[in-house]
């Protein structure tokens, strides 16, 4: 045996499991596959998602209504002849669409009366003693009437036209009709009503009308008051055409 010569070997070293580049390499290209392909899952999933570098067109949902300031109609103003009538309110406008109604009301229109046409003729009244008119010297305080004259805006007399006195005085009812005329002491278009022998008070109860030929007011009435005092027993009025 001492022909054999034997020599010890040293056993060999296998080395220990490490990560090699290459798998660390194929982790990461791991990591990076699952990693994107969450990302295009996730974009699948949602579109509309910021991660997407193409989102698809938004569509339009329906414009707001939005409400804008409303121009009212100016106020109108009717003209009337007689009455005064009340104006009519217009319908109530409800603006849609919005959160709360809005309801609108014009401003209720105030209609102005038109002025009411001047009279063809004006008056004049005033209350003096009867005992200045000629034909009246003689009856003193045993009289009692409305007399006066009819002219027109020139100041001329004007004959024919008709006066009348309608009312109550001490309880009797009067309603005489006279012409401008035939009174010739008060003026050429005198005028006169005898009213009693004796003056009697009474505040309103009587008025005098001029009257055109068909019975229509040419004046406004005139209405008089009488007292019992002998220095006011004569009513005198003036009626006088206007321009």
């Amino acid at each position: 045996m001492d022909n054999f010569d034997f020599k010890d070997e040293q056993p060999v070293k296998r080395p220990g499991s490490q990560f090699s580049l290459w798998d660390m390499l194929s982790i990461l290209v791991l990591i990076i596959t699952l990693f994107i392909g969450g990302y295009f899952a996730l974009i699948f999933i949602n579109p509309n998602t910021p991660l997407n570098p193409l989102p698809p067109a938004s569509v339009f949902g329906p414009p707001t209504a939005t409400i804008g300031p409303i121009q009212l109609q100016p106020t109108w103003t009717a003209t009337t002849f007689s009455t005064t009538p009340t104006g009519t309110l217009a319908p109530l406008i409800t603006i849609a669409p919005s959160n709360t109604p809005v309801l609108l009301v014009p401003p209720t229109r105030t209609p102005q009366p038109t002025n009411t046409p001047k009279a063809p003729f004006s008056s004049s009244l005033n209350t003096i003693e009867s005992v200045i008119i000629p034909h009246l010297i003689d009856q003193g305080c045993n009289w009692q009437g409305v007399g006066g004259t009819v002219d027109d805006a020139n100041n001329s007399p004007i004959v024919g036209m008709v006066v009348r006195i309608v009312g109550t005085l001490g309880g009797k009812i009067i309603n005489v009709t006279t012409v401008s005329g035939v009174s010739p002491d008060y003026g050429k278009s005198g005028f006169e009503f005898v009213l009693g022998t004796a003056p009697v008070a009474s505040s309103k109860t009587l008025y005098v009308q001029l009257l055109d030929q068909a019975g229509l007011p040419l004046a406004d009435n005139v209405y008089i008051t009488t007292y019992n005092d002998c220095k006011k027993n004569l009513i005198l009025i003036r009626f006088k055409k206007n321009r």
